[in-house]
């Protein structure tokens, strides 16, 4: 962890490190050392809610920025229950409500917190649902396509489970792509998904707000 950088995004996996820096680059942020953001990988939703975790990144000596991305899973209003219930152990005052254009609070020591829940803040779903917002329009053939193909092979045994079919759908699509299965983040840099759809700037503008980030 790093205690010196005064901006700071927690993520839960590499997926969420690789992706994020992608997504902002695309949109006019050179991502080069010194980052603009450290980004730090958690390693899973069960580090976010242990005891004293965010309370440590909070009493980081020079951090005034500290955001979380972290996925709703299949229960958006349960994750943010208990998100908020460990951000309260520290900031009094945290909204009851989650914004739909992602939480961006000061806290009374003038530190600012900001959460986004994957993929939209409104429904539940991953990193992977809120990727198929970046499905360029003259794709979205395909993208119908690959979502009936990959239900029809779970249909028919595929093991993968309900709760992982945003993941399938989105890595069936890129397998059909040119260079065929690329990882998530090579999708964006190489523009096979579109990181400037309109559907993505809800993501961008709250992460340039909460870091004070301008494009170039």
């Amino acid at each position: 962890m790093s205690k010196v950088h005064p901006k700071i995004l927690l993520v839960e996996g590499k997926e969420d490190l690789r992706f994020v820096p992608e997504i902002i680059e695309a949109n006019g942020v050179k991502w080069e050392k010194p980052y603009p953001v450290f980004i730090d990988d958690l390693d899973g939703y069960q580090n976010f809610v242990k005891p004293d975790e965010i309370a440590t990144y909070l009493k980081s000596s020079g951090l005034e920025i500290l955001g979380l991305m972290i996925d709703a899973d299949d229960n958006l209003n349960d994750r943010w229950e208990s998100i908020r219930n460990v951000l309260l152990q520290s900031i009094s005052d945290i909204p009851p409500e989650l914004p739909e254009d992602g939480l961006i609070h000061t806290a009374p020591d003038g530190i600012k917190i900001g959460l986004w829940i994957m993929p939209d803040n409104q429904t539940s779903g991953m990193l992977e649902t809120f990727l198929q917002y970046l499905i360029p329009f003259d794709r979205e053939n395909l993208w119908q396509l690959s979502q009936t193909v990959t239900q029809q092979a779970h249909q028919q045994g595929a093991p993968f489970t309900a709760a992982h079919q945003d993941k399938a759908n989105i890595h069936t699509w890129l397998a059909w792509q040119d260079p065929p299965g690329r990882q998530l983040h090579q999708a964006v840099k190489e523009r096979i998904l579109d990181s400037k759809h309109p559907r993505a700037q809800t993501f961008v503008d709250w992460f340039m707000s909460l870091y004070n980030l301008d494009r170039s």
